[in-house]
């Protein structure tokens, strides 16, 4: 059984990607993935444990089959959870799919969704009401998978807040291994 001690980071990048183009540096959900990477390198009691840099890498131009699937696979087993960076430029690319489906259906992984568009909890949900906002379930449309999938597991939804995301980061209910029951959830106002 693998150690599920990292967080698996899923963003949109456009295809075919390499992380050392100037363009990949220029795709926004990477941008925020990057952050939560900076953070950690400022910050060693920052709570990210990067899935990405537990397996040696791949290039886009390896063969998706033999070599790019089963290294996301890897990853995610490896993981206690998946951080979704989801904007109102995420696309709905094969990589992104294959680690909801395969996060989520198979490994029952719970999501951290960020969406790095909006900076505060009202941002996301109606405080009034204690609902979430339609704008953010707008963007789930952008990944149909995400959306027909995410009642499978725990999903807590956050604005792109340093404070915010460390609180996610050590909730054990967003842990694979002490999730809670599966459904929506927020941080109230």
């Amino acid at each position: 059984m693998a150690y599920r001690n990292g967080n698996y980071s899923a963003f949109y990048v456009s295809e075919p990607f390499s992380e050392s183009s100037l363009g990949a540096h220029a795709t926004k959900d990477f941008v925020y993935y990057n952050l939560l990477r900076a953070w950690k390198g400022h910050d060693s009691t920052f709570p990210f444990n990067d899935s990405h840099n537990k397996n040696y890498n791949v290039r886009d131009s390896s063969d998706w089959e033999s070599t790019l699937k089963p290294r996301i696979r890897e990853r995610i087993r490896n993981s206690k959870n998946i951080i979704l960076f989801l904007s109102s430029l995420t696309k709905n690319s094969k990589a992104i799919r294959e680690e909801i489906d395969y996060g989520i259906n198979n490994q029952g992984l719970p999501v951290i969704v960020v969406y790095p568009e909006y900076g505060e909890k009202s941002d996301i949900i109606n405080c009034q009401s204690e609902t979430i906002r339609k704008q953010i379930i707008d963007l789930w449309d952008k990944l149909p998978l995400f959306r027909d999938s995410k009642y499978n597991v725990p999903i807590l939804h956050i604005p792109n807040k340093k404070i915010l995301i460390r609180s996610a980061l050590n909730n054990s209910d967003f842990m694979v291994a002490s999730k809670c029951n599966a459904g929506d959830f927020f941080y109230k106002c």
